[in-house]
């Protein structure tokens, strides 16, 4: 994937694509964010860009201002089903970290789904973001690729001046499925029941002052810690 291009879009046609690319992504019946409203964000300060194989868009990033001018939301991260596993997600979140260090900005923020494998070796082992922040059914009931199971999220707070890799004394673990995904579609009950029970000892681990810290991807486990 040498030849792939990251920037950010530069039309309203692009903006449009990116609407159907949301679609492939995350499936046609979970609504994609609108081109009109991603243009006027981006004019405004907002972040929305593409990695490019010619004309083909096969990732994709949203993110947008923030009341705090030194921290941006990131809203949408989605690569292409045919480019997954080839490290695409890291390269546009290293994308978005040089986009906002030019500017000022030394934080972001998102939400991911904690049942996910990929989003934990993404979110907290690649790029070292930390979360203590748990919301229950976030977005209420979804579609696409998130139906059927309740919408809950981890917020991530990515510092991009903190070095990954840091010296971390970890003092428990919670586990999570190797694959989610795929419990859905297999055993939704058994699904349901994991999620429960990642939501139940994260709040409990928040609630005693413990974060997650860093995730170890052989055990598929969030690694927890005591805030310094």
């Amino acid at each position: 994937m040498t030849g792939l291009v990251l920037r950010d879009l530069a039309s309203l046609a692009e903006m449009k694509a990116a609407e159907d690319f949301q679609r492939s992504v995350w499936g046609k019946d979970d609504p994609a964010d609108n081109a009109d409203l991603m243009m006027a964000i981006q004019h405004e300060g907002g972040l929305v860009a593409g990695a490019f194989d010619g004309d083909r868009m096969l990732a994709f990033l949203f993110a947008f201002p923030t009341s705090d001018p030194t921290a941006q939301h990131s809203h949408r991260l989605g690569v292409h089903p045919d480019a997954q596993g080839q490290g695409l997600g890291v390269r546009m979140k290293l994308y978005q970290k040089d986009w906002c260090l030019e500017r000022g900005i030394t934080c972001v923020r998102w939400t991911f789904d904690p049942a996910r494998r990929a989003n934990a070796v993404l979110n907290i082992h690649r790029l070292g973001a930390t979360s203590n922040t748990y919301y229950r059914d976030y977005y209420g009931a979804m579609e696409g690729i998130n139906a059927g199971m309740p919408s809950d999220r981890l917020l991530a707070d990515w510092d991009l001046t903190r070095p990954v890799g840091g010296s971390v004394t970890f003092v428990d673990t919670v586990p999570i499925p190797a694959d989610f995904a795929r419990l859905v579609l297999d055993d939704p009950a058994k699904a349901l029941a994991e999620r429960l029970r990642i939501c139940d000892a994260l709040e409990a681990a928040f609630a005693k002052g413990f974060h997650i810290a860093g995730f170890d991807r052989d055990a598929n486990r969030y690694l927890l810690a005591r805030a310094a």
